[in-house]
């Protein structure tokens, strides 16, 4: 059984900690990467949610993808998790700290899932509204499903599909 989905308010520390990741990512991956963004509710202002960073690294392939699989481990990724019905989103890395965890995911760069993450963020950053709305659900779904992290996970995809259709329509 894994641990409840617990949300919190917003940490401005947030950023400041992605970024210093960053830093970490890059200097170990080089040129092996075509981007590296910030996404999920921690890229965003206001926003509450998980005390997870999620660090998205864009990559031309899956081969690629792999050969930053042994420095990222260095650097304490461990737990690697294969995405293997996604053929643009190759891998899921997890790392925990002592106050934050990090969801490294390895994608292929400016593809539609690339792509996805980058309007959801960019529409919950502009439209403050929307984004309390985001937060109340989230802590609705954490209540109601409690450790069940996919029944959470799929609970929340209607309202981020219309966010996404509102997003691509302006």
């Amino acid at each position: 059984m894994s641990d409840p989905v617990v949300i919190v308010a917003y940490e401005s520390k947030w950023p400041v900690l992605y970024r210093e990741e960053m830093k970490s990512i890059c200097g170990v991956l080089s040129n092996r990467i075509c981007a590296i963004e910030h996404i999920g509710s921690t890229a965003v202002p206001n926003l509450g949610g998980k005390k997870i960073i999620d660090i998205m690294v864009g990559v031309s392939n899956l081969d690629e993808a792999t050969k930053c699989l042994p420095p990222l481990e260095r650097i304490g990724y461990k737990e690697v998790t294969p995405q293997m019905n996604n053929e643009d989103w190759f891998y899921c890395l997890g790392k925990r700290q002592q106050s934050v965890g990090y969801h490294l995911h390895l994608v292929k760069f400016d593809s539609e899932h690339w792509k996805k993450h980058l309007i959801f963020r960019d529409f919950l950053r502009k439209n403050p509204q929307v984004s309390q709305e985001y937060y109340n659900l989230k802590k609705e779904l954490a209540t109601k499903y409690g450790a069940d992290r996919l029944a959470y996970t799929e609970a929340k995809t209607a309202f981020i599909e219309s966010i996404l259709a509102s997003a691509r329509a302006t």
